[in-house]
């Protein structure tokens, strides 16, 4: 196998990459003595951000990481606390690259987003706040990284410091606020105002200060010089109008920087600790040319945790993701259960889920209602329990209307269970459908979003199964070993870096011009 070419950023003229994000998991050893105390996660965007900070870190980058002290998320004994504020351990080092921003509104948040938007909007405020006011003047930053709509407002300070920045949105939510209220807090925005986007085109501060909100997700979309979703597919798809969802002014902001070439994908990864051969969570580790053990191993172990029939033939359908039929398309399989347990009886088929959600207590009607228990298992998410999921399932289901990026996907072909997706977003770009003549493909892809796509797609994954042993080895071999060179934080990471480097070696333009093209005064 030829040993892949990392490029990295050049010494001669490296870069400092600030990054700043709501949520991040783990930061790597070196990066400064409170490095594995960090853990505040309210979903992908925690792990891509911590992988990101961790690669680049790997690759030779000066990166810098700004997040809110989350005090109570970080999991430090209350004896390294003086006077409930200050860490004794947290020291200002000269080399120190993790700069927490300090604010008592986030000292007892138990999670990143309350679901209350007030809240949120006071919490999104203090961290830009600090931000803007102490953290850029102290990393003084050649490039700022920001992340989703709690730093939306932080690419307008930086084309006015004439610093270039990347947005990258992980999801389309956005809080609104006035000049106003964004100023009480803390923040002079009349420095910067010119640059954000509002609900009406402005005429001057003055009459906009008060009346006129200024849209987060927006004005980072806006003001910021580059941007990326977390999947190439998921952009062209925002560019397109294709979601109903995504508000009109944020299809217009991507779709300008689009065609202006501002604009790409860069698809995430899993976290590197999401291998088979490594994985603390699984009661064997099992590699590519070993999975047919492992995963035998561990489906026995499941069927007997869960109460499912112990059948070692039994083909195996895992649910990972949380139950939301708004995304995720459970009501599809919901729909779809008892015909797809009918007909595969006698191959001993079994499904299950370990997600929390809405539906959840529609499976369990369905399982209770035909006595069907021992075929069918719903279970609360636990983070040992999908870990084996994953690892005993041979097929992985995920059939969402739209998915940004998605990681289960990735990270079921990692374990040797194929993917049954939707072609959409970020699954589009991570599976393709199983070709065994071609020895293509990777799991097995539907388009229209309705039962009888998923119920075409599960008879494809169902007519794999009944292929004979070598085949199927070889074939969960090859995906396997190809899933764990394609789908990892050193990947993503050169994504970033060649964004990096293209925006540093743009010339920026420092005039500032309207929504309607017209210049700034």
């Amino acid at each position: 196998m030829a040993k892949k070419v990392v490029k990295k950023l050049s010494k001669e003229s490296n870069p400092r990459i600030l990054i700043v994000t709501p949520e991040i998991t783990y930061l790597p050893d070196g990066m400064g003595n409170m490095s594995n105390q960090l853990s505040a996660k309210a979903g992908g965007l925690a792990d891509v951000s911590a992988s990101l900070v961790s690669a680049l870190y790997e690759l030779g980058a000066d990166v810098h990481v700004a997040l809110p002290h989350y005090r109570k998320m970080f999991h430090v004994d209350i004896g390294d606390f003086i006077n409930d504020e200050l860490l004794i351990y947290k020291r200002k080092l000269p080399e120190d690259r993790i700069h927490l921003a300090e604010d008592r509104i986030f000292y007892y948040q138990d999670r990143v987003y309350t679901n209350t938007e007030a809240v949120d909007l006071k919490v999104a405020l203090a961290f830009q706040r600090e931000i803007i006011n102490n953290i850029i003047p102290t990393v003084k930053p050649d490039l700022i990284h920001c992340n989703d709509w709690m730093t939306g407002l932080i690419p307008a300070e930086a084309r006015t410091l004439g610093i270039p920045s990347l947005f990258t949105f992980h999801n389309i939510h956005t809080v609104k606020a006035t000049l106003e209220h964004i100023e009480d807090s803390g923040i002079d925005a009349a420095e910067f105002w010119s640059n954000l986007f509002f609900n009406e085109p402005p005429f001057n501060y003055e009459e906009s200060r008060e009346n006129n909100p200024v849209d987060f997700l927006c004005s980072g979309l806006f003001s910021s010089h580059f941007i990326n979703t977390v999947s190439p597919a998921f952009l062209r798809e925002i560019v397109n109008g294709q979601h109903d969802f995504v508000p009109s002014n944020i299809q217009s902001e991507v779709s300008s920087k689009f065609h202006a070439n501002c604009a790409t994908g860069i698809l995430n990864s899993p976290d590197s600790s999401l291998n088979p051969a490594t994985d603390s969570h699984l009661i064997e580790n099992y590699e590519p040319n070993t999975h047919t053990k492992g995963k035998e191993t561990h489906k026995n172990h499941l069927q007997e945790r869960l109460g499912l029939e112990i059948n070692p033939k039994a083909p195996l359908f895992f649910w990972p993701s949380r139950l939301d039929p708004v995304q995720k398309g459970c009501q599809l399989i919901a729909d779809l259960l008892f015909q797809i347990i009918d007909r595969y009886w006698s191959e001993g088929i079994q499904v299950c889920f370990v997600a929390n959600g809405v539906y959840q207590n529609v499976f369990h009607d369905i399982a209770n209602s035909h006595d069907l228990n021992h075929r069918i298992a719903v279970c609360n998410f636990d983070e040992t329990l999908s870990h084996q999921a994953f690892a005993a399932s041979d097929f992985m289901l995920m059939p969402s209307l739209f998915e940004p990026c998605g990681l289960p996907q990735m990270t079921a072909t990692i374990y040797g269970s194929l993917p049954i997706v939707r072609n959409t977003g970020g699954l589009h770009d991570s599976i393709s459908h199983l070709n065994i003549e071609t020895q293509t493909g990777n799991g097995f892809r539907f388009d229209n979003y309705d039962i009888g796509g998923l119920s075409w797609a599960i008879d494809q994954a169902m007519d794999f199964y009944k292929l004979n042993a070598k085949t199927k080895t070889e074939n969960i071999e090859r995906i396997m070993i190809e899933s764990l060179e394609r789908f990892n934080h050193t990947v993503t990471a050169q994504g970033y870096i060649d964004i990096y480097q293209k925006m540093l070696h743009r010339p920026l333009v420092q005039e500032k011009f309207n929504r309607s093209g017209v210049k700034n005064v």
